[in-house]
């Protein structure tokens, strides 16, 4: 039982208030403490996109980027429209109030000058480029960049567990001590009094603890970016590439005007030998195998017309044998009844006594009844040799020594590889006329020039097929190889042509290419994309004429993070 026997009631009130007016002003104190550290949870100094002082100037002809490196000026000198180092330039520099000099070259477009002294705040540069496009002057203000403050430590909500630990301990003494005033006096104002207090003291209690328990999962002011020169995306979707990494992943720009052209149609192709430079060989009356000279001709083995390729030993049946054996027999007994009329007849004959031409005639009949036993023994007896049609490369051989084949078995294709045609399937509507322009992409990227041969009537597999010669075959293009044939057709468009690798995908699949807006920035931009040939696409809409757009090195722009 609660007992206050050594303090009067007076007092003992006076004394819970007192307590209570402490716990006020301890938090109003807090409140106001915090009030004044201010509630920016993140806001922070941008750290400058470089690590090091530079100087950037652009002109019509030229581009110009310095970077300060411990007191030495290096100095990137590019062509203002391509971005392609300038190495020809004889470069002055006029640093402030000093006199110029000129400064040595140290590589493709890389020029170098010693300061003696880094300047302490910004100072007016002055570049005197003299080379063979032309000679002009650029300025611009060097200045070092100023590193980022780190943000100030504050505490989260209006007020922290360190100052409200001490205010509930105060609190919880007046609260006591003013309950037990409303026991002994029986106040129905002071137990009021108690209850708000002792909820203001639970709620209290309640945040100070779950603040103490999640205050680790605040936001925290996010660290400041270490200052480099290392390309990277800024936060505004830009990227930031240094004159060095342009030149490490040899960055070209260019600047288009709008063209009208035809649109590109997209078939699906693949190359085939040119039916008038390549042959195949077959056996007429089938056989066994057998190699010519020992050795059988291999693939990729160069030809030329009438080269004996391989031997084919006919099979020749047993009924077949017996006839030709006595065929060989008729024809040999008339030899040699011919033979034995020719030995009465000579000596007949230089005597006088039978005239010289039954001689002759016994002769000549001699002759022909040999050549006959000749081609009869050889019909289906005989190696039939099979030789090479066209000159070339064979392409394929499906034969080995000892194989029996069947009558008109292909054994060997011969092609041409200076001669090839492609031949596409068209599932548009192409018509029938020749068309504008025609190329192929192989499968490395390198662009055939074609020329149309023909357009068939009927179709195959639901499309019309189209073939093109292949005006210079390049090295290592392989019959069967898939083409993707561009072919000019369709209503004139108008727009800017760009290469290929201008246009890249985004993270979100959009075609886009992307700008050289500043030395050292580049910015994408998303645009629609029609096809005109194997090297070029028409940009339709997106770009205006005379922006700086990437053509080489888009990729590696588009992979910085």
């Amino acid at each position: 039982m609660l007992t206050t026997q050594s303090c009067p009631k007076g007092q003992l009130a006076r004394l819970g208030l007192a307590v209570l007016a402490c716990l006020a002003s301890l938090i109003f104190d807090c409140a106001a403490s915090c009030a004044h550290e201010g509630h920016d949870h993140g806001q922070t100094n941008n750290a400058v996109s470089s690590a090091y002082p530079r100087v950037a100037a652009r002109s019509e002809l030229y581009e110009i980027v310095g970077i300060l490196r411990d007191n030495q000026l290096s100095i990137y000198l590019d062509d203002a429209v391509t971005n392609e180092p300038v190495a020809d330039a004889t470069l002055q520099v006029t640093v402030g109030d000093s006199t110029a000099v000129e400064a040595s070259k140290a590589g493709s477009g890389l020029y170098t000058l010693a300061l003696p002294v880094q300047p302490a705040q910004s100072v007016e540069v002055i570049f005197s480029v003299s080379a063979q496009k032309g000679d002009d002057l650029l300025v611009d203000s060097l200045a070092a960049p100023q590193p980022a403050s780190p943000p100030q430590a504050h505490e989260h909500g209006w007020l922290s567990s360190s100052r409200l630990v001490p205010a509930l301990a105060v609190g919880a003494a007046g609260l006591a001590l003013l309950l037990g005033y409303s026991i002994r006096s029986g106040s129905r104002l002071a137990v009021t009094v108690s209850a708000v207090a002792s909820t203001i003291i639970v709620v209290l209690a309640a945040k100070s603890f779950g603040e103490s328990q999640t205050g680790a999962n605040y936001p925290r002011p996010p660290e400041p970016p270490a200052l480099s020169d290392a390309p990277r995306r800024l936060q505004d979707g830009s990227a930031f590439a240094a004159k060095p990494t342009q030149r490490l992943l040899d960055v070209r720009t260019a600047v288009a005007e709008p063209q009208t052209i035809r649109p590109a149609v997209n078939l699906i192709g693949r190359v085939i030998a040119d039916p008038n430079r390549s042959s195949i060989v077959q056996s007429i009356y089938g056989g066994r195998v057998i190699p010519n000279a020992g050795a059988i001709a291999r693939i990729g083995q160069t030809v030329a017309k009438g080269d004996v390729l391989i031997q084919i030993e006919p099979h020749l049946p047993i009924a077949d044998r017996t006839t030709i054996l006595e065929k060989v027999g008729e024809i040999e007994q008339l030899m040699a009844v011919t033979e034995n009329k020719l030995r009465r007849l000579r000596p007949l004959a230089e005597r006088g006594a039978v005239p010289q031409g039954q001689v002759n005639d016994l002769e000549s009949e001699l002759e022909g009844l040999q050549a006959r036993r000749e081609t009869v023994r050889n019909s289906r007896t005989g190696f039939e040799e099979l030789r090479a049609s066209t000159d070339g490369i064979i392409t394929a051989a499906k034969v080995v020594p000892g194989q029996v084949i069947q009558p008109q078995d292909v054994l060997f294709q011969i092609a041409d590889p200076k001669s090839l045609w492609v031949e596409a399937l068209a599932y548009e509507d192409i018509g029938l006329k020749v068309p504008e322009a025609a190329t192929a992409i192989a499968p490395n990227g390198q662009t055939i020039a074609l020329s149309h041969v023909g357009t068939s009537r009927a179709l195959r597999q639901h499309a019309s097929v189209v073939q093109f010669a292949i005006q210079e075959p390049p090295a290592g293009l392989n019959i069967g190889q898939p083409l993707n044939v561009m072919l000019q057709s369709g209503a004139p468009v108008s727009g800017l042509i760009f290469p290929r690798d201008t246009v890249a995908r985004s993270s979100n699949g959009e075609n886009i290419v992307w700008l050289h807006t500043a030395a050292e920035r580049f910015e994408s931009r998303p645009v629609r994309v029609l096809p005109v040939d194997a090297a070029r696409v028409l940009i339709a809409s997106g770009l205006s004429g005379g922006e700086r757009v990437v053509v080489r090195g888009t990729d590696l722009i588009n992979q910085i993070r």
